[in-house]
């Protein structure tokens, strides 16, 4: 089991394990349809009741060893998420999500890669998926920056959309690093 305690730096960003009183920033954060529109899963609209919910079956999780979700901090504030979950047969999901005023100043590469590498190192995975919204190709530029390489697309159902939606699916394997 990964310490609770555990903390993952950049150069910018401190990632750190969820805590309840990080609800209410998060609610904050997916309160903005440019956010949560992005993320498959993710009530819309967001409610400081399923953002506590949230902080609270991934601290469940993270205890059980089955995701680690790590809370973005920049100068002590939280700004988004960074995590890998999925883990199976020496695989793993990573994704991310951040507050819209903090994309496209490279920190969703900053915290994917810190993640990325704690999954090969820490978790000593030998692969990992990841995917976007199809119309979110920023995303999938940070992926491949990452190493990511395009699979395909499919389409998944989207919580915010209460639809289908296409999805890039990119895979990254330990030994392309």
């Amino acid at each position: 089991m990964i310490d609770r305690g555990l903390r993952l730096a950049t150069p910018r960003l401190i990632l750190r394990a969820f805590e309840p009183a990080d609800a209410q920033r998060l609610f904050e954060i997916q309160s903005n349809w440019n956010v949560t529109r992005m993320l498959r899963l993710a009530p819309w609209p967001a409610t400081l009741e399923a953002m506590s919910e949230w902080v609270d079956i991934h601290g469940q999780e993270w205890r059980a060893g089955a995701a680690y979700r790590f809370a973005c901090v920049l100068d002590g504030r939280v700004i988004g998420c960074a995590d890998i979950d999925g883990l199976d047969g020496g695989g793993g999901e990573l994704g991310y999500f951040f507050d819209e005023a903090h994309w496209g100043k490279g920190l969703a590469r900053e915290a994917a890669g810190a993640v990325r590498d704690f999954a090969f190192g820490h978790l000593a995975l030998d692969h990992l998926i990841a995917g976007h919204a199809a119309e979110n190709p920023a995303s999938g530029k940070v992926l491949q920056a990452l190493g990511f390489r395009y699979v395909g697309e499919t389409t998944k159902f989207s919580k915010p959309y209460g639809q289908d939606v296409a999805y890039r699916l990119l895979r990254l394997k330990q030994a392309w690093l």
